[in-house]
């Protein structure tokens, strides 16, 4: 019966890795730009949010944001607020971008260093709304009472692990297709699907129902 609930947990934290979401485009949009160094800084980055999420999730601060509307709905505010945020500023660097297409790509490369490309990861993966329902309904499905802390940690890690080998591996295929990475065109375009994209999941989030 354990082993059962392990894999039908390892199942579904993988199907939330892989599945489309705001964590994917962040690597998508830091690795060509920034590097694998920032890339795999923003995949710790989403680990160590998934301790935060697991954290929050087993001592049952989880539960005050699905009971209290009022907790719930500055969370969400939040969270639509920063991936607006982000989009907002992924347009913006396409329109520079388009206005300079003439300088040389050196000149124009907008590169984060490890620690914003960090800090954005961690934030990203805090504010994502899939990832956040998923530990204020799943996760506490598969942890019965009397269950010690470090299996809940455990589930926590197992999850974080599956994020970090998904990501790690997306990271170092970005980084192979160096030529996109020089091309100023390429660039553009990502930074526009980007702020897109990343506004698209903040209205998402803005009208998510609790």
């Amino acid at each position: 019966m354990v082993t059962v609930n392990l894999l039908t947990f390892v199942v579904i934290a993988t199907l939330l890795v892989i599945s489309p979401g705001p964590n994917g485009i962040l690597i998508a949009k830091t690795v060509p730009m920034s590097g694998h160094k920032a890339g795999l800084a923003a995949v710790w980055g989403f680990v160590a949010a998934f301790y935060i999420h697991g954290t929050l999730s087993i001592y049952g601060i989880s539960v005050l944001l699905v009971q209290s509307a009022q907790a719930f709905f500055i969370l969400k505010l939040l969270g639509a607020g920063y991936l607006f945020w982000i989009g907002i500023k992924s347009l913006s660097a396409a329109f520079k971008n388009e206005q300079n297409l003439e300088l040389p790509f050196s000149k124009k490369r907008n590169s984060v260093s490890i620690r914003s490309a960090f800090a954005e990861g961690f934030l990203t993966n805090m504010l994502n709304p899939k990832v956040s329902m998923f530990y204020l309904a799943a996760f506490p499905q598969f942890l019965a009472t009397g269950d010690s802390i470090y299996k809940a940690y455990f589930l926590v890690s197992t999850h974080a692990f599956i994020n970090l080998v998904w990501f790690s591996a997306m990271v170092f295929l970005l980084s192979r297709l160096k030529g996109l990475a020089t091309n100023a065109n390429f660039i553009k375009w990502l930074k526009s699907v980007t702020g897109v994209v990343f506004i698209g999941f903040s209205a998402n989030l803005a009208f998510l129902k609790p």
